[in-house]
């Protein structure tokens, strides 16, 4: 029970990643909140966590939303008082050539992946400064919080048919490194972390027509051809795709004690 007493924020965590890091953390006795832009799948990892005797509550919403991040702060402020973990995984994919990259586009994945992680932290910003500052007064000390990005391989070395994705993910790393040294004197870890190829209904293996999600009213096509997962899979040292569970054993290494004293730190999660 490493993360007893603890509160943890998980964006993105009605599935894949985000699901999975939920139960981990809250298996280690961490209080959950929940968000995720489908209210019906944050509130089925609520009640997967609580059914395994665990405490979660459910902030479904778009992160991309102005009013958005005020709101899932204040929540888990409300609900279970303070805020220990925060973990910026919530996005999806929109694909193309560049050329055929619209603004919209551009600004979409822009939106997801930069901005909206940018403005939580910065609606965490008052509550942690105070509270880091009251605690260092009447303790001598912080107590040790943690911020987790969510970054990708597209971010750090590039992917065709990305470049809006890859150019948010990459702004993910820089977000990461400059907070960390910003929130070191608060006693709060900033790290990140660059998924490869996890297997997430993002990357679902198809033949013929390609998957679609929906965000916003409007559809993507997602997933991988079998041949494409195949090549990912051939270059991996470790020979697999990731699992949701993969992943989220790597954000769980930047939540618990023994990461205490690493920070600003990109932590690749390939499988080699």
């Amino acid at each position: 029970m490493k993360l007893e007493d603890r509160v943890a924020v998980i964006t993105g965590a009605g599935r894949g990643v985000g699901a999975a890091t939920a139960l981990m953390l809250a298996r280690d006795g961490a209080r959950v909140v929940v968000n995720d832009l489908d209210a019906s799948e944050a509130e089925a990892t609520v009640a997967a966590i609580r059914d395994a005797g665990g405490e979660a509550m459910a902030v479904a919403g778009d992160v991309t939303g102005a009013d958005f991040p005020d709101r899932l702060i204040q929540s888990a402020l409300d609900g279970f008082g303070g805020i220990d973990i925060l973990v910026n995984n919530a996005g999806y994919i929109w694909n193309g050539a560049m050329h055929n990259h619209s603004d919209e586009q551009w600004q979409a994945m822009l939106d997801v992946h930069a901005t909206a992680p940018f403005r939580i932290l910065r609606a965490l910003a008052p509550w942690l400064r105070e509270t880091a500052k009251a605690e260092i007064a009447g303790q001598g000390a912080a107590r040790c919080r943690k911020v987790v990005n969510v970054s990708s391989v597209s971010g750090t070395t590039g992917a065709a048919t990305q470049i809006a994705y890859s150019a948010g993910k990459a702004a993910v790393v820089g977000i990461t490194k400059t907070l960390a040294k910003e929130w070191g004197r608060f006693n709060v870890t900033v790290n990140c972390v660059a998924f490869g190829h996890i297997d997430t209904r993002l990357t679902q293996a198809y033949d013929g027509e390609p998957p679609v999600i929906e965000v916003d009213g409007r559809q993507h096509r997602v997933g991988l051809t079998t041949e494409q997962i195949d090549a990912v899979q051939r270059t991996a040292a470790l020979g697999r795709s990731g699992r949701p569970e993969d992943g989220a054993g790597a954000i769980y290494l930047f939540c618990i004690p023994e990461s205490d004293y690493i920070s600003g730190e990109v932590l690749t999660c390939s499988g080699g």
